[in-house]
């Protein structure tokens, strides 16, 4: 990706696997075929903030705030370079500079796969 792109709230930003229509042999799936598969692969480029909510314990009464009320983020457990298993039916595809990647809720997905290495910048 050349631009930055923000991801909010709870979503995740994945590059789907391109393996994932192929075959172990490398023969590509049928549009048919790969539609009828319920889960889907691929690598975690962005993550959003998290489950938003807001700052709790806040001193005095809450109608004496008023909007002061500070929004906060439960963070995701999905990290950007995490191979993601997740329900492809929940994905929501996007072009951005002419690549494709899926959109998907941290709530679809149902395997993290991380590689430490990989965060370190290899070893």
């Amino acid at each position: 990706m050349t631009r930055e792109v923000i991801v909010v709230g709870d979503k995740v930003l994945i590059k789907p696997d391109e393996e994932s229509t192929k075959t172990p042999s490398g023969l590509y799936l049928p549009q048919g075929v790969a539609e009828k598969e319920k889960v889907f692969g691929g690598y975690i480029v962005n993550v959003g903030p998290g489950y938003p909510t807001v700052q709790t314990g806040v001193e005095g009464e809450a109608w004496s705030r008023g909007d002061e009320r500070e929004m906060r983020y439960v963070p995701l457990q999905a990290r950007k370079g995490d191979y993601a298993i997740f329900l492809k039916k929940e994905a929501i595809e996007v072009e951005i500079d002419e690549a494709k990647y899926l959109i998907v809720g941290h709530n679809t997905i149902l395997l993290l796969i991380r590689d430490p290495g990989f965060l370190r910048g290899g070893s």
